[in-house]
């Protein structure tokens, strides 16, 4: 399985990027062709470290070739470009092929 993930930090407006995100652009995100699955994490989302992350979008892919085949398909392209209407905050995406082992 691979993982993106989009971490958020926080923006200007809490409610005019919750309704955007939500209205405009997680209808652009779930469009993204191979996607498996998107999970959002906040409130109390707890970073360990100096950031100020408010949102936290995980999105899972078969494979990472997947993953980058939707990035650069018309829909992520129309998702990222879509990132300057809300995001003012700033927005990191980590992309990572996971290997779960069971202890």
């Amino acid at each position: 399985m691979t993982t993106l993930m989009a971490l958020y930090e926080k923006p200007a407006d809490q409610a005019a990027f919750d309704r955007y995100y939500k209205d405009n652009h997680l209808p652009l995100v779930r469009k993204l062709p191979g996607l498996k699955s998107v999970a959002l994490s906040k409130p109390g989302l707890e970073v360990l470290s100096d950031a100020k992350h408010y949102l936290v979008a995980r999105m899972e892919f078969g494979s990472v070739d997947q993953a980058k085949a939707a990035l650069e398909s018309a829909e992520g392209v129309a998702a990222a470009n879509d990132l300057a209407n809300f995001a003012d905050g700033g927005v990191q995406l980590v992309l990572f092929d996971e290997v779960v082992h069971v202890i």
